[in-house]
Formats: C-alpha cells, sequence, structure tokens
C-alpha cells in the first residue's frame, strides 16, 4: 500500500477541508441545537459533485476512488458530524442500487441520488431486529405484479427526508437470514409514511426516524437483485458503511485534537498555558498517535475496497479501533478543556455526545469483533 496521497486525492483534501471549515463548521452548534437538517449544505455537496462520489461517471457520479470518499467523510466530520452522516447514508443507499440494481434500476434513480434529486436511506433495522438482522419481522408479499410491504423500521437515518429508501423485508418466513430481499420504496408510495422521530443524545442535525409500511403496495420490478439476496445486499452495504463510519471517527477525533490544542495554548493556569504541563502534553501526544493509527486503519480498508479484495475484516477491524479511539479522544478532550469542556459554548461538549454513537451503529462493537474473530478461526 503506498501511504503517499494522489495528486488528486490531495486536491481533494485541500478543497473539502476549505469547504468544511468556511461553509460547514459555522453551522455545526446550530444544527445540533435546534436539530436542524442542512438543506443548503446538502445542496452545495450535490454543486460540487460529492452526493454521488463513488458512483461511475456513466451515472453521473464523480467516480471517486475509496481513499477520497474516506476523506471527504474524515473533513466533514471534522466540521459537523451530522452532516458528514447524512452524506455517508445517502452514499450508502448509492452502493447497492449499482452493484445489485439492473441497468433498469440503476438508469432510472443513480442520476436522482447523483444530483441530489433524491436523498437516499437504509432501512434494515426493526424494533425486534437490531443485531440480530435475522429476527426483522417487516414483510414483503407478492401479489401478482406487486409486492405489498408491511412492518416497521426504526433508527433510520435520512428518514424524515429521503426520497429513496431500500428496505429489508421477508420474502420467505422461517428460513432466517435467507428469507430476506431488499427493495426500492421512493417517498409517497401509498402505505409508507414516517413513524416517530427520535430525540437523540448527538448527530442532532441529522434526522433518525421510524418508517412504517402499511399495505404498501410497489411494482414487481422494485426488487433489488433477488429474493433471497437481502442479507447480502445488506452486508454488502455495511461492509462500505463501516469505512465511513471509521472516517467519522477519524474526523471527529481529529477536531477533538484540534480544539484540545488551541485550547492548550491560549487557556492560562498558574501564570503559564495548560500546554506547558506535561499532563496535557503526554494526553495530546496519545490523542495524536492514536488517530494517526485509526486513519491508516481506514486508509486500508478503502484501498481493499477499492482493489475489489474481500474488505469485512478490514472494515470491522477500521470501525473498531476508529470508534473507540473517537470516544477516547473525546474524553481527554473534555478533560483537557475541564469545566468548560462541559458546557456547550465549546465544541468538545458536541464532540463528545457525537462521538459516542460510532460505536453503536451499522453494527456495534461487539458484532465488529465478531466479525474479526470469524476470520481469524475460519
Amino acid at each position: 500500500m503506498d501511504f503517499n496521497q494522489t495528486e488528486e486525492q490531495s486536491l481533494i483534501r485541500s478543497m473539502i477541508r476549505e469547504f468544511a471549515q468556511t461553509e460547514v463548521a459555522p453551522k455545526a452548534a446550530e444544527l445540533d441545537e435546534n436539530e436542524r437538517f442542512p438543506v443548503e449544505t446538502m445542496q452545495r455537496l450535490a454543486e460540487l459533485d460529492l452526493t454521488g462520489m463513488t458512483l461511475p461517471r456513466e451515472y453521473g457520479g464523480a467516480g471517486l476512488d475509496y481513499i477520497s470518499y474516506a476523506i471527504v467523510i474524515e473533513e466533514l466530520s471534522r466540521a459537523c458530524a451530522s452532516t458528514a452522516l447524512i452524506l455517508a447514508v445517502h452514499t450508502l443507499a448509492g452502493i447497492p442500487l449499482y452493484q445489485f440494481g439492473t441497468e433498469e434500476q440503476r438508469k432510472k434513480w443513480l442520476p436522482k441520488l447523483v444530483n441530489y434529486e433524491l436523498l437516499g436511506a437504509f432501512a434494515l433495522t426493526e424494533p425486534g431486529a437490531g443485531t440480530d438482522a435475522g429476527s426483522l419481522q417487516a414483510t414483503a408479499v407478492l401479489d401478482q405484479s406487486e409486492y405489498v410491504l408491511n412492518g416497521t423500521k426504526t433508527f433510520i437515518t435520512n428518514g424524515a427526508e429521503a426520497g429513496l429508501f431500500i428496505v429489508m423485508a421477508l420474502t420467505e418466513q422461517g428460513v432466517g437470514t435467507k428469507g430476506i430481499s431488499a427493495f426500492l420504496v421512493e417517498k409517497g408510495t401509498p402505505g409508507l409514511s414516517v413513524g416517530k422521530h427520535e430525540r437523540k443524545m448527538g448527530m442532532r442535525g441529522s434526522s433518525t426516524t421510524e418508517l412504517v409500511l402499511k399495505n404498501c403496495r410497489i411494482p414487481r420490478e422494485n426488487l433489488l437483485g433477488k429474493e433471497g439476496q437481502g442479507f447480502k445486499i445488506a452486508m454488502a452495504a455495511l461492509d462500505s458503511g463501516r469505512i465511513s463510519i471509521a472516517a467519522q471517527s477519524v474526523g471527529i477525533a481529529q477536531a477533538c485534537i484540534d480544539e484540545s490544542v488551541n485550547y492548550a495554548k491560549e487557556r492560562i493556569q498558574f501564570k503559564r498555558p495548560l500546554a506547558a504541563n506535561q499532563a496535557i502534553q503526554w494526553m495530546l501526544a496519545e490523542m495524536e498517535t492514536d488517530v494517526n493509527a485509526a486513519r491508516l486503519l481506514t486508509y486500508e480498508a478503502a484501498h481493499l475496497k477499492e482493489t475489489g479484495a474481500p474488505v469485512s475484516n478490514h472494515s470491522a477491524m477500521a470501525k473498531l479501533f476508529a470508534s473507540v479511539i473517537a470516544e477516547r479522544c473525546a474524553s481527554k478532550a473534555v478533560q483537557i478543556h475541564g469545566g468548560y469542556g462541559y458546557v456547550k459554548d465549546f465544541a468538545v461538549e458536541r464532540l463528545y455526545r457525537d462521538a459516542r454513537v460510532l460505536q453503536i451503529y451499522e453494527g456495534t462493537s461487539e458484532v465488529q469483533k465478531m466479525v474479526i474473530a470469524g476470520h481469524l478461526l475460519r
């Protein structure tokens, strides 16, 4: 693996960092406080060709490699984790559509995702089926030329704003994950509605909702892949999604370092800056070392994804490690800030709350350990 960024990757980092720090970061606290979806920022990301960045040019996408994708999510997370999450889940919806969709499905929906005519969302989790995806209860029954979907999905990121959902439902009972199929369901389809809006600890600028399916009829051609392939499609999507969560983690952790270094230099105690104290220096050194290790794991997973190599083990390791590092760095950042780290006037308070969910969504840390151990013991 070449540890040097390509010229294109360096240009992308420079571009997205400038955009993130000038247009995204100033809004982060307000989005968090008001639980406001950043409509204007998503439109600007579309203008920058980033709402379809991993998709091929033939469908209007930017055709960026996965390291560039990780860079974009990292830099956005450094400025506003909620905005990065929205874009990451939108991207996550496009990846399985491209990988498993028919040419007709690709031509119909991919350009709309790329142009931000539709925001994408992924609907796998249910009230009784989180980590245990095989226990989902939503059903899809074929009725002549239509599938009829019934059930409730929960914790759906982008749920209130999404225009296209990839929905997992059972087409065959009693066979566990082999009975799960994937479907493309557009906003406005009769029988599809948004349910409860979750009030969250962090990532408050992104909407998280229930999705209710009540005799929701969709054309048979909205089946993504084949019947029974839904779990495979979901796991393939999550392999990519875990790279983005690792990148989010790196971005949040880096922001914690940025804030802590600035504060430690400026805060005077006992007639000298906090940064002059060895205890503070050691915390900063540990944070810097941890973040760089997490970044390397993330880029390695992204590199493997780009080459087409098996990536589930590496994306699991990247997410596991980086998400733990994000919380660890956030905790140290609050400690360095002292009492000010506990109040909303300082960014580290928000970063601490945003970091906590990284070890939960798109597979808990315990799930990542199961994946990693499974590869070791097979």
